[in-house]
């Protein structure tokens, strides 16, 4: 009975079950009849909104495109400028339907009317400014006003064939008035061309200035136009005419034209040099030039060397004239002209040079400035500088490579015939003594010592040229700056600094050779005197007096002439100390033969000549400065030399073995001919010699692998260390010595 009332409870449960599901089986059912239905309304009410809107722009369109039509034939710009935009835009929205035929036929009847539009307006300036003719507006035109509206919202060819045809009927006078063959076309009447187009725009700013639409800029467009053809014209009437043109007319028209570019620059931003109703004229590149600013300066501003100016970083200067060069390009083919005429005045100026150099005569000394320069070097730099200005006003093209050509020509012809030629010219021989030959050292020769005032004109030189020099090296970067970036490569004064290096060098030559020559007449004295005989040590020998006078004659007139070039003082210091010391040394090799109180007063002799060329710099100068150290090392090493050949002389020579072997410790030299020179100092006889030579053949150091034989061995060159170390153990010699 339990098992029967559950079965009846389950039986009930199923039911009430199915019951439920049934019910929500209709439920479902009926929920999606109802979405159904709201999909089926929002579908239908974007459509109807859509169709709403698409009817709505088919009506506008249909309504404008007859207003349209109707408004062109009547030539009402003004309503169809605002009218068109908005059928344009309108159209816009039925690209999708264009496979509808209505529509694909009103499409085509808005660009029909765009067309008609047009070929309408084309017409009516045609009309108001015929190509052909004489017939000129009295005033500007509301309906052609209002037509410049349209014509903006039209093709953009449209725009630009009214602009062309304005322009073109514009400038038709200017092209009749300036033919080649009327008078006012020629250069020396182009102020005639620029004054006309200022009228001409001033006429148009009255006449016709609210006329077209501000943002078509038409006066600059009218400028701009002009100078294309007034390039165009200017180009083809001298080349007709290009034996005519001399060089005053040339920079004439050309600083007349650069003053009219200029004006253009003031009074237009040149926003129409891009576009493609006239070509953008080519533009210098960014210069570093710091003369740019001072370009107007008078001619007597000289090129100063600033080591700053190199040091600081160069940021480029942006051309701030869109116009230049729109019309001046033109001259660009004939600056031939203006550079043959350079290369003339440059002749004659380097000729006056000559020539005033002969008057005047040498510069006197000026201390105070540090040294005597040649006027004539800075007149010609200056010129320099103008004609480089000038030239890159002109052109930054291959001009300024051909005049680049002739600064590096008088450059060269300034150090050959002003500096080079004026040197001093020593009388030991014959005329026609050339610098090279005068360098080559003849012993024995006399050679006639030069005079104050050519000693002062040596170093008047020296110092010239070095000015030239540094200045040459500024000149080159100047040009670099000015020409084009394609060019750069092409600038190299190189070899122009090198010819003023060699004047340089050849007037410390000159120096040296004139203090060495003086010094000559003592060596030799020193050569010949009886060192055997002498039999006590005394003050220094009358040699080295005459050397020490002619040092202090000498070295204080060349230092205080080469006082703002300090380097090259130093340079004649060791050159002098090069020549001299190992010229000594030789003379010394000829005191023959010498006894011990001989040596020693040749010793002391040597210290007392060593200490003179320690103090050589600042020899009779009321400043003393300490030498600078490469000079010192030179005299301490070769006399320190010379000390010790005397020091090996001085030395016993028994036993053999001990004096050759103090020779190779002292003097480090495996040279069997000094050796030789030695002995014969020594005064021993060739058969001590003889046994003396094989001893220190025998007793020399192993050569290194793959060296010479012993006989003609030197050591190899000591490291830095060693030869400190040697000069250390040599000073303490001496002085122990002393």
């Amino acid at each position: 009975q339990a098992l029967e009332e559950a079965q009846k409870a389950i039986q009930q449960l199923f039911g009430k079950i199915k019951d439920i599901k049934d019910k929500a089986e209709k439920s479902e059912q009926m929920v999606k009849e109802i979405t159904r239905d709201i999909k089926q309304l929002d579908h239908a009410k974007r459509h109807l909104t859509t169709s709403i809107t698409t009817l709505n722009h088919l009506h506008m369109l249909a309504g404008g495109v007859d207003s349209l039509e109707a408004m062109t034939r009547r030539r009402q710009y003004g309503e169809v400028a605002n009218l068109l935009q908005g059928v344009v835009n309108v159209l816009e929205h039925f690209n999708k339907y264009m496979g509808i035929p209505q529509i694909r036929q009103l499409s085509e009847r808005v660009k029909a009317a765009q067309n008609e539009l047009g070929q309408q307006i084309l017409a009516d300036f045609e009309e108001a400014f015929p190509s052909q003719g004489t017939k000129r507006p009295g005033g500007p035109s509301n309906v052609l006003r209002d037509a410049c509206l349209v014509a903006n919202v039209l093709d953009p060819r449209i725009k630009q064939e009214i602009i062309k045809k304005f322009i073109k009927q514009h400038l038709s006078e200017y092209l009749v008035l300036f033919q080649e063959n009327q008078d006012v076309a020629w250069l020396d009447k182009i102020d005639r061309r620029y004054a006309w187009i200022k009228r001409q725009l001033v006429d148009y700013e009255e006449k016709y200035g609210r006329m077209f639409p501000q943002e078509w800029c038409m006066t600059e467009r009218i400028a701009v136009e002009f100078c294309h053809v007034t390039r165009a014209e200017l180009s083809k009437i001298m080349r007709t005419r290009a034996k005519e043109i001399e060089v005053k007319l040339l920079l004439f028209a050309i600083q007349r034209t650069t003053n009219f570019e200029g004006f253009l620059a003031k009074r237009f931003s040149g926003c129409t040099l891009a576009d493609g109703t006239g070509k953008k004229p080519e533009v210098p590149p960014p210069s570093t030039n710091p003369f740019l600013e001072d370009e107007t300066g008078t001619e007597t501003d000289e090129i100063v060397i600033e080591k700053s100016d190199t040091d600081k970083p160069k940021k480029p200067k942006v051309p701030d004239n869109p116009f230049h060069g729109i019309v001046s390009k033109c001259f660009e083919p004939h600056l031939y002209v203006y550079i043959e005429s350079q290369d003339k005045n440059l002749g004659e100026l380097i000729d006056r040079f000559v020539a005033d150099f002969k008057a005047q005569g040498p510069p006197k000394p000026n201390v105070d400035e540090g040294g005597a320069v040649l006027p004539s070097c800075a007149d010609l730099f200056v010129y320099y500088k103008k004609c480089m200005v000038q030239c890159s006003q002109l052109s930054t093209g291959e001009p300024m490579i051909a005049l680049t050509t002739i600064f590096q020509k008088y450059l060269r012809e300034y150090a050959w015939k002003i500096l080079s030629g004026n040197l001093p010219k020593t009388t030991s021989s014959s005329g026609g003594l050339t610098i090279t030959s005068l360098l080559k050292e003849k012993e024995g020769s006399e050679v006639a010592k030069f005079t104050l005032e050519e000693l002062c004109l040596i170093c008047s030189i020296l110092s010239t040229a070095e000015y030239c020099l540094a200045t040459t090296q500024q000149l080159e970067e100047k040009l670099k700056e000015k020409v084009d970036a394609s060019l750069v490569e092409r600038i190299n004064l190189t070899g122009e600094m090198d010819t003023f290096s060699i004047v340089i060098s050849n007037s410390i030559q000159l120096l040296v050779q004139d203090l060495d020559a003086a010094c000559d007449p003592a060596l030799t004295a020193m050569s010949k005197m009886q060192w055997q005989n002498v039999e006590h040590v005394g003050d220094q020998s009358p040699y080295v007096t005459s050397v020490i006078l002619h040092i202090k004659q000498n070295v204080p007139i060349i230092r205080d002439n080469l006082a703002s070039t300090r380097k090259y003082f130093t340079q004649f210091c060791i050159k002098f100390a090069n020549s001299f010391i190992p010229k000594f040394i030789n003379h010394l090799f000829k005191c023959k033969p010498i006894s011990m109180v001989g040596a020693e007063q040749l010793l002391l002799d040597t210290h007392s000549l060593k200490m003179v060329l320690l103090d050589l710099p600042s020899i009779g100068s009321q400043v003393v400065r300490k030498a600078p150290a490469s000079y010192t090392k030179i005299v301490v090493k070769g006399m320190t030399r010379a000390e010790m050949i005397l020091k090996v002389v001085m030395a016993p020579h028994e036993p053999p073995v001990v004096f050759v072997d103090n020779y190779i410790k002292l003097l480090g030299d495996c040279s069997t001919d000094t050796f030789q020179k030695i002995l014969d100092m020594k005064g021993l006889k060739r058969s001590e010699q003889s046994s003396m030579l094989d001893l220190f053949r025998l007793r020399l150091p192993a050569p290194p692998p793959g060296g010479d034989n012993p006989g003609s061995l030197s050591l190899s060159a000591p490291t830095p260390e060693q030869e400190s170390s040697r000069i250390r153990k040599l000073e303490k010699l001496i002085k122990k010595r002393l």
